[in-house]
């Protein structure tokens, strides 16, 4: 069983933002996802208004929340151009199941124990 944390993020800015909620479940066959999932990340990480990420999967399930300045800059990741490739690939072969989220966060709190 895998459990993989990619970011814990700790510095972001003071509310209001918005969240990408991205629940899915893959198929059993995907091959290429891991490779896509890896270059989406690339990407939105130059992308305009892109805050960061935290993101977990289990076997086949996993959940993304991505963090974002506003609905203009997730409106803009959502039409480029590689990303709207993944996407389509994400509904034809990756995915047997996925659920999209967004949100505007108004208050946020976080903890961190001193070590």
């Amino acid at each position: 069983m895998e459990n993989k944390k990619l970011n814990c993020l700790s510095n972001l800015p003071e509310p209001p933002y918005y969240v990408v909620v991205f629940a899915s479940k893959l198929a059993t066959e995907n091959t290429g996802y891991a490779q896509a999932a890896q270059r989406m990340m690339e990407l939105a990480v130059k992308q305009e208004g892109f805050l960061g990420v935290d993101s977990v999967r289990e076997g086949n399930a996993g959940i993304t929340v991505s963090y974002w300045k506003d609905e203009s800059s997730i409106l803009n990741w959502k039409k480029q151009q590689e990303h709207m490739l993944a996407q389509k690939a994400g509904r034809s072969q990756w995915y047997d199941e996925y659920s999209l989220h967004v949100a505007k966060v108004e208050r946020s709190y976080n903890f961190k124990r001193d070590i």
